[in-house]
Parts: structure tokens; C-alpha cells; sequence
């Protein structure tokens, strides 16, 4: 081979790794400009979280809607093969869970610091976003607020019976029932359990519970407090017949869940998911989400609606936060099964 010749392979081939570095390099660039979400939340209000974040920062972001826990087992099925860089999820069970089975990365400092620590993951794995608080929407022709049970235990009592309805699928009160266990011990939240399933009317989803209650159908329901606050702002306060009825007693039924965001450690577009997660937490995306979901922004500097009863005023239970060896709520929806009410 001539040398004029073998320069001119030399060259070539020095330009075509040039043109697949460039190549990489520009994907990378692009994996960045992009990002996938897992959302188990409030559409509305993550779809106009987004759009605002899209906005600011032109990252392009993709919102694959579900069922927290579906979501969850979807991305444990997937494995490091998951397309999702953020799993959004309605309480932190399901965070709680892919966390142990160490598929969620560490967030960023930088994207914390708006939440207090009591709202977020010890080890920066997932953090809590919104608040809601567990509450009795009931209504004031069919029962009284002084009528009303002094706890959630007392449900179990004969003289409930055919008055309340609860949602057992719903995460909030398996999230409830995990806590149950956890501070009561499994078998007082199973008597509790076979109580309400035989005393109380189960329905599918919290907004239907809420119907049913407006129409006075059953007395009152336990369900979390955005679905009436959400409705309460539609409507207007003095169109709705149903109220809310707190406990204030650091009982149970009071008890406060929070909706979460962790990033996956399979995320390729880890830079993205970390910005996002910054945008949930500032006070331009808290303010944004409570707005459109009726829920408590975690980040103080948001300001909450003033239709809803103060944060700082609320007394959920102490001790349900961080719920030990069932915060991945499997504890409860095995229970749930075995009382035959999933």
C-alpha cells in the first residue's frame, strides 16, 4: 500500500470515529433534552406541572399514566430495561418498596431543599411532594358533627352499622390500615377490619363514597380531604351539602399521606430527572400543583387554598410517616385479602 494511500484510510477512519463520537455526543445531548414520568397522581395537575417545566426549561417530558402501586411493579418488572426516569406516586409506600429493592437513585440536595426532612426519604431516595389528610366527609342531614365517632376505631361498634362506606382499594386507606398495624399490632387492625367490612358499605373510588354522601345515601365516609376540597372550589362551598369532620385528636382517621416523586437509578436521563424534581419542589411548581389538586404543598413557601383547613393545624397521628418494615404496604393489602375485601 502506497503511503499517499494509507494516509488517506488513516484519515478516513480518524473521520468516522470523529462523526460516531459527534454522533454520541449529540445523543447523550439529546437523551437530556427528554425525559419519561411513571405518574401515579392527578393528571390535570401533572400535566400542567409539566407544561410550565417544559416551558422553562425545554426539556420534553413524556407522562405515562397509572395506578401508584401498578406503576411501582411495573418498573420492579422492568428492571434496569425501564423506560421511566421519574415514578410519581400518590403516598410513599410504593416509593418505599423500590427503594429497598435499590432501584431508585439519590436525589440532589439542591432538589430537596425546600421539604422538611419529616416529608422525605432519610437517604434523599424519594421525597414527598403534596400533603393530604385522611378525613370523615359526612352529611349534616343525616347525622350531626357531635353524632359523629370520636375515633376511627369506634367503627367497629354495632352502632355504626349502615352508616359509613370506605374505599379499600384505595391507596390513602391501605396506607391507613399499614399504620394501623404498625402502631395497634395486626391483630387489632384485623378485628378493626372484619368490623368495618361488616358494618360499613365499600365503594371503588373516593369520589363515588363522596357522591353517595352528598345524596345521602349513607351518612358519612372516609375518604381524603382534597376530593371535597377539590369539589368544594368547583362548586362553591354553599352548593355542596357534605362537610368535612377532623378528629383532631392525633387519631388515625386524621392520619396524613404524602404524594411522592423518586428517579430511577436505570434513568439515563438523570440530569432532566433531577431538574424536574427541583421544579415539583420549588414554590412556582408547589404552587401550581396545590392550585390544581386541592393538596397541602410541603414546600412553606407555596401558599395553600384557603379553603382548606390550615397544614399547621391538622393533627394526624404521630409515628405513620415512616412506617418501618410496612411502609411498602404489602402488610396491609395481604390483610385485605385475608378479610376478603380485595
Amino acid at each position: 500500500m502506497s503511503l499517499g494511500l494509507r494516509r488517506l484510510t488513516l484519515s478516513t477512519a480518524l473521520s468516522a470515529f470523529a462523526v460516531a463520537a459527534s454522533i454520541s455526543a449529540f445523543s447523550a445531548s439529546a437523551a437530556q433534552d427528554s425525559m419519561v414520568i411513571y405518574n401515579g397522581q392527578h393528571k390535570d395537575a401533572t400535566a400542567a406541572l409539566i407544561e410550565a417545566f417544559e416551558k422553562k426549561t425545554n426539556i420534553k417530558v413524556e407522562s405515562r399514566d397509572g395506578n401508584s402501586n401498578e406503576l411501582a411493579h411495573q418498573v420492579i418488572a422492568e428492571g434496569d430495561k425501564s423506560p421511566a426516569d421519574v415514578i410519581y406516586t400518590e403516598e410513599s409506600s410504593p416509593q418505599v418498596m423500590l427503594a429497598r429493592q435499590g432501584l431508585l437513585a439519590r436525589i440532589n440536595d439542591d432538589a430537596l431543599e425546600n421539604i422538611p426532612e419529616d416529608y422525605r426519604d432519610g437517604d434523599n431516595l424519594w421525597t414527598g411532594v403534596l400533603g393530604r389528610s385522611r378525613v370523615v366527609v359526612y352529611n349534616p342531614d343525616m347525622i350531626t358533627e357531635d353524632e359523629l365517632p370520636s375515633s376511627i376505631m369506634d367503627l367497629q361498634g354495632d352502632e355504626w352499622a349502615g352508616r359509613f362506606a370506605f374505599v379499600p382499594t384505595s391507596g390513602a386507606f391501605q396506607k391507613q390500615l399499614s399504620a394501623m398495624i404498625k402502631l395497634e399490632g395486626r391483630d387489632t387492625a384485623k378485628a378493626w377490619l372484619e368490623g368495618i367490612k361488616a358494618h360499613g358499605k365499600t365503594y371503588r373510588k373516593n369520589t363515588v363514597a363522596l357522591d353517595a354522601v352528598e345524596r345521602g345515601e349513607i351518612d358519612f365516609a372516609l375518604i381524603n380531604n382534597y376530593y371535597w376540597d377539590r369539589q368544594a372550589k368547583e362548586k362553591g362551598i354553599e352548593n355542596i351539602k357534605s362537610r368535612l369532620y377532623f378528629f383532631g385528636t392525633n387519631d388515625l382517621g386524621d392520619m396524613l399521606t404524602v404524594a411522592s416523586m423518586g428517579i430511577l437509578e436505570s434513568s439515563k436521563n438523570k440530569d432532566a430527572a433531577q431538574q424536574f424534581i427541583a421544579f415539583a419542589t420549588s414554590k412556582e411548581g408547589q404552587q401550581i400543583l396545590t392550585d390544581m389538586s386541592a393538596q397541602y404543598p410541603l414546600n412553606t413557601q407555596a401558599e395553600t387554598h384557603p379553603d382548606l383547613k390550615p397544614f399547621d393545624e391538622l393533627t394526624p397521628p404521630k409515628g405513620t410517616l415512616d412506617l418501618g418494615e410496612y411502609g411498602d404496604g404489602k402488610a396491609a393489602v395481604d390483610l385485605l385479602q385475608e378479610v376478603g375485601l380485595l
